[in-house]
């Protein structure tokens, strides 16, 4: 089954949360090269990865609003007239929503019914896809991982993420409000937050490999993950909201196969050429309590509705990955 059309968004206004940082940034180019007329919101809160630099070859073709999602009075503007919404600000640190739990519940929750609210009251014909994680499923119980797994967060940004996904099913289901719920899991490319380690392993594993330092796999190394490349995310996100049939479900977003972490640090290290090591260390007591061992998903549902499948493999989306590091590294690395 192929992917849908994606000609309905040619001319159609979309509002891109979150659309400065990772795959907003993404979705916002692939939607101009489709012909929409995009908007994108972002608060640039520096520990985010909000970046200016990543939309700098449509700067002029997108409107771009400095906007915090948690401020009812410019959301309820900003929704109007908008065909599609693709959600996507957020709080994605686990480490961070155990030290500073209320921010999180700010962004991840409250913000995410400000924007329901204002589409409820001011544009309820919007068509919504919200960026949800796998982390929502905690320790796994059986992998692959499918929809109908226990949610069972093990940290506070899992606890939230359930919260809002659950927001934004309820609203498709009670005021008709069209939206869906796509659950991410390693999502990796060009445009990762790099300054600092707190949004995950793979841009820790990707910047030490560039500077030639050693990374260092917390445990045996032997946990697994699947991995989705940044195209491969974007287009999920556009066949999910050209496709009724997604529509009231949460869906996984997963890779081609999974990896243990020990073979993508040596990976890295091998496609960064620079010389650095992979070593196996004990787990940091912060860290292990919110551990969640192997996990990966099952992307069936998502496939049986839309036709999506992922199609760039872990080898060639990281070389894409490091080629992009050196060439712009400087605006990342700071």
């Amino acid at each position: 089954m192929p992917l849908p059309s994606f000609a309905p968004y040619d001319g159609a206004r979309v509002l891109v949360t979150g659309g400065l940082g990772f795959i907003g940034s993404h979705l916002a180019q692939r939607l101009v090269e489709l012909g929409a007329d995009v908007s994108i919101i972002d608060s640039l809160i520096p520990e985010y990865g909000g970046n200016p630099y990543n939309i700098r070859e449509i700067a002029d073709r997108v409107h771009v609003n400095y906007s915090d999602m948690r401020d009812p009075w410019s959301i309820r503007y900003l929704v109007q007239g908008q065909d599609f919404i693709f959600n996507l600000a957020g709080q994605v640190s686990h480490i961070d929503s155990m030290q500073e739990p209320e921010t999180d519940l700010d962004i991840n929750c409250r913000s995410q019914l400000s924007l329901l609210e204002a589409c409820r009251e001011n544009n309820p014909d919007a068509r919504i896809v919200f960026a949800a994680s796998r982390q929502q499923y905690g320790r796994p119980q059986f992998v692959p991982v499918t929809e109908e797994h226990p949610l069972v967060p093990v940290d506070v940004n899992g606890i939230n993420l359930v919260a809002g996904e659950h927001y934004h099913l309820l609203y498709d289901d009670v005021y008709g409000i069209r939206a869906c719920s796509l659950r991410l899991t390693n999502t990796y490319g060009p445009h990762l937050l790099m300054k600092h380690d707190r949004q995950g392993f793979i841009t820790t594993f990707i910047r030490l490999a560039l500077e030639g330092k050693p990374i260092k796999v917390f445990g045996d190394g032997s946990q697994l993950r699947d991995f989705t490349y940044v195209s491969d995310a974007v287009d999920a996100f556009l066949a999910a909201g050209v496709t009724d049939a997604a529509f009231s479900h949460a869906l996984n977003v997963g890779g081609q196969k999974p990896v243990s972490l020990l073979q993508v640090a040596r990976l890295c290290q091998e496609l960064a050429g620079a010389g650095g090591t992979t070593e196996t260390v004990p787990w940091p007591p912060e860290r292990e309590k919110i551990d969640i061992g192997s996990i990966y998903v099952d992307h069936a549902k998502l496939t049986e509705l839309t036709g999506w499948e992922p199609r760039v493999g872990l080898r060639e989306g990281l070389a894409e990955t490091f080629a992009f590091y050196r060439e712009h590294g400087k605006h990342y690395w700071s």
